[in-house]
């Protein structure tokens, strides 16, 4: 993976609602331009509160649902109709109100426990890349999917078995860094007071596991006000 500078571009929001309305804007931009070019739209999904607001947006979009491919950044190892389960959010919110293929969704098995369906996740995004895009979240501590300052991850793998998560439950499983970076679109969303001093982190050129994420194309970060504080 190329270590060569990369593009990070700040849009500030108002405020959260406000970064899931121009969420959606970009998702849906980049979906007619891959679906344009390609035929297809390839997205990667985060689990978390803005994402879900941007996902409920989406349910009124006029967009071929036929066309779009949906892969998911990181997993929970819990049940599969467990709530706190992205790809249970993902569904509740947006996916079965709409003419998305089930064929076309692709979520990660973690009630096969971390290992198994680290191993499974693999085979169905290795033909998958380049994403069109890769959605993002930003954890307190600068975490981003499931990959989390002080574990160490094999740098070779496509996606990670997670087996200590600082956060419970401490089973996931994870797209690995490269995985993540290798999409033409990477959308970074950003909300509440509670990530400012991560965010003043990143800014100062600190190394965290959301820095080094970005697309073939730099990085994109919506944040609002409560996080970006005076930077805004």
């Amino acid at each position: 993976m190329s270590d060569l500078p990369k593009l990070i571009r700040w849009k500030c929001c108002e405020d959260a609602a406000d970064v899931a309305r121009e969420a959606t804007k970009r998702i849906l931009a980049a979906s007619r331009s891959a679906i344009a070019r390609r035929g297809r739209f390839k997205i990667v999904l985060a689990g978390g509160h803005t994402p879900e607001q941007a996902y409920r947006l989406l349910v009124d979009a006029d967009t071929d649902w036929s066309r779009w491919h949906i892969y998911f950044g990181d997993e929970r190892c819990l049940p599969s109709d467990y709530p706190e389960r992205n790809s249970t959010m993902v569904l509740s919110a947006w996916l079965e109100h709409v003419d998305v293929l089930k064929k076309n969704v692709h979520p990660i098995p973690g009630e096969r426990g971390a290992e198994a369906a680290a191993q499974a996740y693999r085979a169905v995004i290795k033909d998958a890349r380049p994403f069109d895009m890769v959605l993002l979240g930003m954890g307190e501590d600068g975490h981003t999917a499931s990959l989390f300052p002080g574990l160490i991850y094999n740098e070779r793998e496509l996606v990670h078995a997670v087996h200590e998560a600082p956060k419970p439950p401490p089973e996931r499983v994870t797209l690995s860094r490269a995985s993540l970076s290798n999409a033409r679109d990477v959308l970074v969303l950003i909300t509440g007071s509670n990530k400012k001093e991560a965010v003043q982190r990143w800014r100062s050129g600190e190394s965290l596991p959301v820095s080094s994420v970005y697309g073939l194309t730099g990085v994109d970060i919506l944040i609002d006000s409560a996080a970006a504080g005076s930077a805004c």
